[in-house]
């Protein structure tokens, strides 16, 4: 799903940055993807899924 029309997000694209490139903030989000560089509405949905994929990391490294 887009998760940012303007410059073509997807949510994958967020949730591999998260797990690639290590990113646990919406700055440093930005510093590899151009989420809400444009209008911004896209901004709470990509904290949304950021803050999804950190805690299900947090989870996983709970159990290993």
């Amino acid at each position: 799903m887009y998760v940012c029309l303007c410059n073509a997000v997807s949510d994958k694209t967020i949730r591999n940055a998260v797990h690639q490139r290590h990113v646990r903030s919406i700055r440093e989000l930005r510093n590899f993807v151009p989420v809400g560089s444009d209008c911004g509405k896209c901004i709470r949905q990509a904290r949304e899924i950021l803050n999804e994929e950190i805690s299900l990391l947090l989870s996983i490294n709970n159990v290993a």
